[in-house]
């Protein structure tokens, strides 16, 4: 896996209600995504690009370290642009292409790789690309998407693929395609996926149930539609107090063994196990 992809909540906006942008962007998602797709009536469609290269413009950049390309706040963002066989998809290649705050581009409805290789080719070197997977024919190519060089993450489109096969849009009818998507990434050494909405706004405790069971199936991070999502999000990907607890516990027996194989509450502590504490503590240690 590589070492970038920790981002965890990855919060979208209307591309055509600049108003939203400063509230977006302040609302403490890892990842702000101009959405010129879903969220956008046909009729806004160029409204919405005119905003979005207002939202990318060079005034609207903050400072980055020397040698380093666009990161995180100010006016840099992802942007969801319309599907490859699209009319819109063009003009949104065009204008997200030359946006010089542009930090990736999500592509939604993607099933094949000659559509990403083609994305990729249009947008700058540092752009990076989140092929969102929200079709029966993009789960069964999801290793073959998560392969492409330049393809950052997959991200899980949950209430279009329940659409497209017949499904309930519940845990248990998507587990397979939830699956596929993660061990898909694994194989292509790419950063885990992530999840789709939650659509309910009104239950704090369906999201983080969500959030929580996408994690466990190994999930990186969570797609979201309301700012007020993001710190159940960013509070199911991160371990909790009693998950860091043992972590520090195992790492300081281990320190201490100096290499035997040691016991930590009752377990036997294994290589796997030892990973696991580093992982959650974000340590290499």
């Amino acid at each position: 896996m590589s070492a970038a992809g920790r981002e965890r909540s990855w919060l979208f906006v209307p591309g055509d209600r600049p108003e939203r942008f400063a509230k977006a962007a302040a609302a403490g998602a890892d990842e702000v995504i101009c959405d010129l797709e879903d969220a956008v009536a046909p009729e806004h469609k160029d409204a919405a690009r005119r905003e979005v290269t207002r939202r990318l413009a060079p005034g609207r950049r903050q400072r980055q370290p020397q040698g380093q390309g666009p990161g995180r706040g100010g006016g840099f963002a992802y942007v969801r642009i319309n599907g490859a066989d699209t009319a819109q998809y063009a003009a949104d290649v065009a204008t997200v292409a030359e946006a010089p705050g542009l930090r990736g581009v999500v592509l939604p409805k993607s099933e094949q790789v000659d559509q990403l290789h083609a994305l990729i080719a249009a947008l700058p070197r540092h752009a990076r690309v989140i092929a969102l997977v929200e079709t029966a024919l993009g789960v069964h190519q999801a290793t073959a998407l998560a392969r492409v060089p330049g393809v950052h993450r997959l991200a899980f489109g949950s209430v279009d693929f329940a659409l497209d096969v017949g499904a309930r849009d519940e845990p248990e009818p998507l587990r397979y395609a939830r699956s596929r998507l993660v061990l898909a990434s694994r194989v292509a050494g790419i950063a885990a996926p992530l999840d789709g909405v939650t659509t309910r706004l009104d239950a704090p405790d369906v999201l983080a149930a969500d959030a929580r069971a996408a994690r466990g199936m190994g999930f990186g991070g969570k797609l979201a539609i309301h700012p007020a999502q993001i710190d159940g999000i960013n509070a199911a990907f991160g371990p909790t107090p009693r998950e860091r607890e043992w972590a520090e516990r195992v790492l300081a027996a281990v320190r201490e063994a100096g290499g035997s194989a040691i016991r930590v509450d009752g377990q036997m502590i294994d290589r796997p196990r030892v990973e696991l504490a580093r992982r959650l503590l974000g340590s290499g240690a």
